[in-house]
């Protein structure tokens, strides 16, 4: 009989983001084909959200979904200049992005 090979670690990267005054942040991305209904983040007590995902390794965007209204940072205005961390997508916003690891 063959064991069962258990793993202790479960592997999951975290995005979090601040948005204090929301009522519901939903995140959505490349991961999930942009729904933005089907992960919802948990609010910690400081007024963040918070999202644990097992993600494949690779870069993958995403965007918050706050309150009804996409943003890449609740609170932010998104400018011209494409900061680090951040891609321009093909609606002239845009979208954050993840590097996972092997």
């Amino acid at each position: 009989m063959k064991k069962a090979k258990m793993n202790t670690v479960d592997p999951s990267t975290e995005i979090k983001t601040y948005a204090p005054e929301a009522s519901d942040v939903f995140l959505a991305g490349t991961f999930n084909d942009w729904n933005p209904a089907s992960i919802r983040m948990e609010r910690e007590p400081d007024g963040s959200w918070i999202a644990k995902l097992k993600l494949a390794p690779g870069q993958h965007e995403y965007k918050f979904f706050v309150d009804g209204c996409w943003c890449c940072d609740p609170g932010g205005s998104e400018s011209a200049e494409v900061p680090a961390g951040y891609v321009q997508n093909a609606f002239g916003t845009l979208n954050r992005i993840i590097h996972v690891s092997d």
